[in-house]
């Protein structure tokens, strides 16, 4: 079984020898898949299915791990039947399993069509194909064409999708056969490794590329914390410091450092807090009242889902705002949330419009992304584009503060996103515990929402929607607060 390849293996192997023996020997320290990958693995399928019809009129072989002899059976009953399309072609040969997004019989023979939802080609793709391309000819398959069908990023979906616009499929066929030696290089060193001891591959950027490898916390577990890999902002190679045993804080160059890399390190090896006084005062001198903070949480699928929408178009479907009349009322809160399967925009800016005030200070937390959805917004819908763009206008960064670093404390580790400076300065709340925890989560779960018919799941679904963008803006409430008191 250890000689045993498949075309996902071989790109593991690929990236990492040490990967794929422990793939092989002890998938057991394998890390779970977070809720971002399953959402982006079940993107990947509606991707492929949708390709299909580039092709119409072909079979599917259903994928089956406990019968891939019957999945390499139907393959070859459809070829001998005639079949000029079919859809995950399953073959094998020396050990070699692979199934092929679409095969299909052209003029001038057996085409193939590897299906990504990426917007363009990268070396891992040509790597992809020629691995399938190596075991179709062995097997006997002649192959006419061999082709990358990727996401086209400047279609425009207008009616039903047309998957000849929504599509671009570039023809690699001589890229792939002029990788083929590369190919029987691989493999031969791929089964002398999976076959012995376990490959002394030492952590580095391949950890990371193409792909995030998921025995990452299995091969960094000897790694500290904090360590140079926690030293946020660019600067220094971080494997040339680790490979030349510099590891921990303290065995830095400061000299080395920019600025906020030094306060980082200085900080955590002192522990001391950097407020800046007068620096926080200028800023919250800019606020004023009414005051409202505003959260969006936004959707961008591959295949676009509305009239007007392009592939990977960030797509608003919620916010929450909370917000003072004036600077000695009670907080008070609004929300919206979108049906899910319709399209949101509409709705959700006349919403927005009517629940913030003309002339209101609006605040957000790394306000680039706010304003990026109401451009968007004002774009589409000229009847609410004066307004909208007048809360544009009006929005207040509060990550302000904490990356230029006015306030700075060891517990923040260097980050200033919302979920990293919560949880320090304030008791007692957090995104611990919640069922959706963080906007790519919120992202994934509302896309695949339309497909869930419990009424009761969906309505514990959108509850935790609300529950969590409700939180962002409550902590952007409390985050103030604390840099009022500061001063």
């Amino acid at each position: 079984m250890n000689r045993n390849l498949s075309k996902s293996t071989f790109i593991r192997g690929l990236q990492c020898h040490k990967s794929l023996w422990l793939y092989k020997r002890k998938p057991e320290l394998r890390d779970e898949p977070d809720a971002a990958q399953q959402a982006r693995f079940a993107i990947g399928d509606d991707v492929g299915k949708l390709a299909q019809d580039l092709f119409p009129g072909g079979e599917e072989i259903v994928f089956d791990s406990n019968n891939f002899g019957g999945m390499l059976s139907r393959t070859g009953e459809l070829i001998d039947n005639g079949m000029i399309t079919i859809y995950e072609a399953t073959f094998s040969f020396d050990n070699i399993f692979i199934m092929a997004d679409i095969l299909h019989k052209g003029s001038a023979g057996w085409e193939l069509y590897e299906v990504k939802s990426s917007t363009d080609v990268k070396d891992v793709h040509i790597n992809d194909l020629s691995i399938q391309y190596y075991v179709l000819s062995k097997f006997g398959i002649e192959l006419s064409k061999i082709s990358l069908v990727h996401i086209n990023n400047q279609y425009t979906r207008t009616g039903e999708i047309n998957p000849h616009m929504l599509f671009t499929i570039v023809d690699l066929t001589d890229d792939i056969r002029s990788n083929q030696s590369f190919v029987r290089e691989e493999i031969q060193k791929m089964r002398l490794s999976i076959n012995g001891k376990c490959p002394d591959i030492n952590i580095g950027s391949h950890c990371n590329e193409p792909y995030y490898c998921d025995f990452k916390g299995h091969c960094w577990e000897h790694i500290p914390t904090p360590s140079i890999f926690d030293l946020r902002e660019r600067g220094i190679d971080k494997f040339e410091c680790y490979r030349n045993d510099i590891i921990h804080f303290k065995d830095l160059d400061l000299s080395l450092l920019n600025e906020k890399q030094k306060m980082q390190v200085e900080v955590e090896l002192t522990g001391r807090s950097v407020i800046n006084k007068d620096s926080v005062k200028e800023f919250l001198g800019t606020l004023f009242y009414p005051l409202y903070f505003l959260d969006f949480e936004t959707f961008n699928p591959p295949i676009p889902p509305f009239d007007g929408t392009r592939p990977y178009k960030q797509i608003p479907f919620q916010y929450s705002l909370h917000f003072f009349e004036e600077e000695s009322a009670e907080l008070q809160h609004r929300e919206f949330l979108a049906v899910a399967g319709t399209d949101p925009r509409e709705e959700l800016a006349k919403r927005l419009v009517e629940d913030i005030p003309a002339g209101a200070c609006v605040i957000a937390y790394n306000k680039s992304f706010e304003q990026s959805v109401i451009r968007g917004l004002a774009e589409m819908l000229s009847r609410y584009r004066s307004r909208l763009m007048h809360i544009h206008d009006n929005i207040y960064d509060l990550m302000g503060p904490f990356r230029q670093r006015h306030y700075y404390t060891k517990e923040m580790k260097g980050s200033y996103s919302i979920k990293a400076i919560l949880p320090v300065l304030v008791d007692n709340l957090s995104y611990t515990g919640l069922a959706i925890s963080d906007g790519g989560m919120a992202s994934a779960t509302y896309a695949s929402l339309h497909n869930i018919n419990d009424e009761k799941e969906v309505k514990k679904i959108r509850n935790d929607l609300l529950e969590y963008c409700m939180l962002d803006t409550l902590a952007t409430v409390k985050v103030l607060e604390i840099l009022k008191n500061s001063i």
